[in-house]
């Protein structure tokens, strides 16, 4: 099961939050770390705003696009 921290940045559409994750790894043959940003549609039971730092857990498909659920808001 994956878990990711990112931040919310649009919260417009009822029950779902669009969240991006950004994370760094070495690349596999220079070692310079790289940073790749996804962007991550979830459902929002929590009640979160834009720029809230969220963790966000994978869960069943609920829609065509929304694979997420936002488990908890960072402090």
């Amino acid at each position: 099961m994956k878990i990711f921290t990112g931040v919310v940045t649009s919260a417009k559409m009822p029950k779902t939050v669009t969240v991006k994750v950004e994370r760094l790894f070495p690349h596999p043959k220079y070692g310079k770390r790289i940073k790749v940003t996804k962007k991550f549609l979830c459902h929002d039971d929590v009640g979160v705003k834009e720029d809230d730092m969220v963790t966000i857990q994978e869960t069943r498909p609920l829609s065509a696009r929304k694979r997420f659920k936002v488990v908890k808001k960072e402090t």
